[in-house]
């Protein structure tokens, strides 16, 4: 049996992994038909958020004051909707939401609590709602003229 020359490693490799490297690409492209129905079924049975309102203002308010609103919403969709986190942009801004999932056609209602203390002048504050929704967040918004205390 002749031995192979050590200068022939090199070459040998390489057209090994040339060979077993290249396939048909073609098998691997879906088809038209065959991406729709992979958007359809990802896009199906999703729940959808339905809010009356996504923005509140609370107006003229005293420093010091705390304001309450409440977002109600409808699941639009077909499926339950389950919010999994709802977080304001500042400490001075609390939601408070339900875990329990909302059913097809069912209302759900997202409360914000701002406090004001600290906080003079025009503020715009935001909670960002996490859900089994596409796309999964969902950004409230709450506007408010604070007027400074008086020193």
């Amino acid at each position: 049996m002749k031995m192979i020359k050590s200068t022939y490693y090199p070459a040998l490799l390489a057209l090994a992994v040339l060979a077993t490297s290249c396939s048909d690409a073609t098998s691997k492209i879906k088809s038209d038909d065959e991406r729709m129905a992979v958007e359809a079924v990802t896009s199906a049975g999703v729940p959808v958020f339905s809010f009356q309102k996504e923005s509140h203002d609370f107006g003229n308010m005293n420093e010091g004051d705390v304001g309450t609103t409440e977002f109600t919403f409808t699941n639009e969709g077909e499926v339950p909707l389950i919010i999994s986190s709802a977080q304001g942009s500042c400490g001075c801004t609390v939601p408070e939401y339900s875990n329990a999932p909302i059913g097809p056609g069912e209302e759900g209602t997202i409360t914000v609590r701002f406090n004001s203390q600290g906080k003079p002048g025009n503020q715009t504050k935001t909670v960002t709602l996490s859900a089994n929704t596409i796309p999964n967040t969902k950004v409230l918004t709450i506007t408010a003229q604070v007027e400074p205390k008086s020193k």
